[in-house]
Order: structure tokens, then C-alpha cells, then sequence
């Protein structure tokens, strides 16, 4: 059947610009504000709506805070899927996030502008309410892509532990690169993409390889090889 489906109207159109402004709002008064100082009555007068309309599209400040997040995470999610029947499962889900970065990038620049997500998340790691709840959902999504994985695999998830192992393996990397990329006050989206790459080629190497002698690509390592001693 054809797609019969167009544009959206009139009244869609502006149900999404609203929603927009209060995304860009919240995000806006978390990064500069901070979030456990931002209430929802500060994020409608900012987007000039009522708390009732805020209410109408977000049921806290936390789903408003991890919105643009969890669509990033659906484009993974989808990506993964997406792979070819048997590529490894490790393999799978590196090529899905490289597959699926610019249309993430892209689809988040339609919400807000992506400068100000990478500052959020910046604004994530050193909020504890908020890295509480991020870890909760990182948590929430490994187990969904672990799912996944047991599928393509045909495997039961309950039964076998690799496909959760091997999902929390590169969860953690996504999560160290998270973490150190937060601290660098002047690292871009590019330096971002770079660093993911690099920890995720040191996986395999890192768990089945002899660490004695053998510096890892953090600073400290880089400044060994930089400087063997004789």
C-alpha cells in the first residue's frame, strides 16, 4: 500500500514546537541553574507556558532531563537490530554505534541543539540525582540489548549469561568514556567519538591479555610510552 501519510498539521506542528521549547528550557536552566535548582514552575515561565501544559508533555523534571537521551538510546536500540545475522555479538554493537551516531546527532539537533546535550551531560555526571538515574536506565537498557543479542543468537537470556556479560562489558566502556570525556572541559563531539574508539579497541586486549608491562591508553599510559624508562 502506498504511504498515505503526510506532513504533520497544524495542530501537531505546534504541539512539537511546544514540547521543543520546554526541552530546550529545561535543558537550558539544568546546565546554568543546575537541576536540583530548576523546578518545573522555572522551566514553563521560561518556555512562557503554564505548569499544567508542562505537565501535559513530561511527568516529572526527570523525564524532561533524559527525553533527548532516550531517543538517542531508541536509535541504538534500532541499529542493533539492524546488524547482520551472524556478525558477534560484540562487533554488532560497535558497528551499530558507529552506524547509528550521525543519525543520533541528527535527530537530537531536530530537539535541541546538540552543543547544549553534550553540555548536559556534562551537567549529568556531577549531579547525583541525576547519574543515579542515569545509571538506573543504562542499567534498564543493557538488559534490553542483551535481549536483543540472545535473539540474533538464538539464545535464552535467562538460561545463558553471555549475552548479558558481553552487553555489560561494553556498557561499561561506553560508561569509563562517559565519565572521562566529562572531565575534560574542552573536548567536542569529535573528541567524544575518538575516545569511544579507542577504549572499545582495547576490550578484547584489556580482558584476555597480560596487563604487567603493558600500559593502557589512559594519560598515564601514553606518558610510559611517551618515556619508557631504560
Amino acid at each position: 500500500m502506498a504511504d498515505t501519510a503526510g506532513p504533520p498539521g497544524l495542530r501537531e506542528r505546534k504541539k512539537q514546537r511546544t514540547r521543543d521549547t520546554l526541552l530546550r528550557s529545561a535543558l537550558e536552566l539544568f546546565t546554568e541553574r543546575g537541576y536540583e535548582e530548576t523546578t518545573v514552575d522555572d522551566i514553563a515561565e521560561t518556555a512562557d507556558v503554564s505548569q499544567r501544559t508542562f505537565f501535559r508533555y513530561f511527568a516529572s523534571k526527570e523525564e524532561a532531563a533524559f527525553f533527548v537521551s532516550r531517543l538517542a538510546e531508541s536509535h541504538f536500540v534500532d541499529a542493533v537490530h539492524s546488524r547482520p545475522p551472524g556478525e558477534p555479538p560484540l562487533d554488532a554493537m560497535r558497528q551499530a554505534l558507529v552506524a547509528s551516531w550521525d543519525t543520533i546527532n541528527e535527530a537530537v539537533e531536530q530537539l535541541v541543539p546538540l552543543e547544549l546535550h553534550l553540555r548536559f551531560c556534562r551537567v549529568i555526571e556531577s549531579t547525583p540525582a541525576l547519574l543515579a538515574a542515569h545509571l538506573r536506565r543504562a542499567a534498564e537498557l543493557e538488559e534490553e540489548i542483551a535481549r536483543v543479542i540472545a535473539d540474533r543468537e538464538g539464545l535464552d537470556v535467562d538460561a545463558d549469561p553471555r549475552p548479558r556479560v558481553v552487553v555489560a562489558v561494553f556498557g561499561a566502556v561506553m560508561r569509563v568514556t562517559e565519565r572521562i570525556w566529562s572531565t575534560r572541559d574542552d573536548a567536542g563531539l569529535a573528541a567524544l567519538r575518538d575516545l569511544t574508539a579507542s577504549y572499545l579497541d582495547q576490550v578484547e586486549p584489556a580482558l584476555t591479555g597480560n596487563w604487567r608491562g603493558h600500559p593502557g591508553p589512559g594519560p598515564a599510559g601514553q606518558a610510559e610510552r611517551a618515556d619508557p624508562t631504560p
